[in-house]
């Protein structure tokens, strides 16, 4: 469904010196700097998947999406979205994508969110028929069928959310880019758009690409991650094995009905937590028999727990290891 092959993409922008006398340097001795936001990322997409597209912030998660969706330009490579060019926006591709940006409106502020429904429902040319079809079972599946007649301003953050990704459907898009959906939600709120999220995709086969730094909707909807960092590719794979690639270490939680000092802590690991109840550390997998054993052995143990390492833990080591390398 999705196909990219060496994509990137530069912005150019202008030092700007304070003061005075800097701007009127700046009118006729202007340096120019290059921004490398995206440098030769290849992937591809199937059609019904969904993936998590991953990196810290400035790593040009968004400006690829906006590139996917035919906002941007690139400086280089090529991409294939459902067999059409995105820049070349022919209205058979707009009508085959749809993008939600979580920090962008499409909804009118002071009209009711039916309002904006409809026009949507005009552009993009769908029948009456259809229309109504999809804002019941949106509506329902959302919890907000008694909202759309409600202006947009007097909705909560997180309704107005669900509104957004209603009017994104509209005209049941093949692909939709998800960018942030759930940034400032409730817990609540980002776990009704997660259900709808997964309902919609089993049932419409919809291929989806998400965004975001809330590791629960990464880790509630997608099997697969796709990893950048300062614009390179870094890791393209199954999102349960990122912490395999970092050493295959485990947390292993240890309560003691007598306290233990760090030192004492300290022979059998490295120590993340420690108190008066007990100690949390971090040995490698192939290790947890023989330190547990040692720790059976040597202390008065009440209870014990082998975890992995949290995944967005995971992901940030995996950050910092691959910008070291750059």
């Amino acid at each position: 469904m999705i196909t990219v092959e060496h994509l990137r993409k530069e912005f150019t922008y202008y030092k700007k010196t304070t003061g005075i006398k800097g701007s009127l340097h700046n009118i006729f001795h202007r340096e120019s700097l290059i921004k490398e936001a995206v440098r030769d990322i290849s992937f591809s997409v199937e059609k019904g998947e969904m993936i998590g597209f991953l990196g810290p912030n400035g790593a040009g998660k968004t400006t690829t999406l906006k590139m996917l969706a035919g906002i941007l330009y690139p400086t280089g490579g090529k991409i294939e979205v459902d067999g059409f060019i995105p820049w070349e926006r022919r209205n058979e591709f707009k009508r085959r994508i749809s993008i939600v940006m979580g920090q962008k409106n499409q909804l009118w502020w002071d009209l009711p969110a039916s309002d904006s429904f409809y026009l949507n429902k005009c552009i993009f040319g769908v029948d009456d028929g259809s229309y109504r079809d999809i804002i019941v079972e949106l509506s329902e599946l959302l919890e907000v069928k008694e909202l759309l007649n409600v202006q947009v301003r007097r909705l909560s953050l997180g309704e107005r959310m669900k509104m957004e990704i209603l009017a994104a459907l509209i005209h049941r898009p093949d692909i939709l880019f998800l960018d942030e959906p759930t940034i400032g939600l409730d817990i609540l709120s980002q776990k009704k758009i997660r259900e709808f999220l997964k309902i919609y995709n089993a049932q419409w086969k919809t291929t989806v690409i998400v965004t975001s730094h809330y590791m629960a909707d990464i880790e509630a909807l997608c099997d697969r991650a796709v990893i950048i960092n300062q614009g390179r590719l870094v890791y393209d794979g199954k999102l349960g094995e990122v912490n395999q690639l970092l050493g295959k270490r485990k947390l292993l939680s240890v309560k003691t009905s007598c306290p233990v000092d760090m030192e004492g802590w300290r022979a059998f690991g490295m120590v993340r937590e420690v108190s008066a109840a007990g100690a949390v550390l971090e040995v490698p997998q192939e290790k947890v028999q023989e330190v547990l054993a040692a720790i059976l052995s040597g202390l008065q143990v009440e209870d014990f727990t082998v975890t992995e390492i949290p995944i967005e833990e995971g992901i940030a080591r995996f950050y910092q290891k691959e910008a070291a390398e750059i």
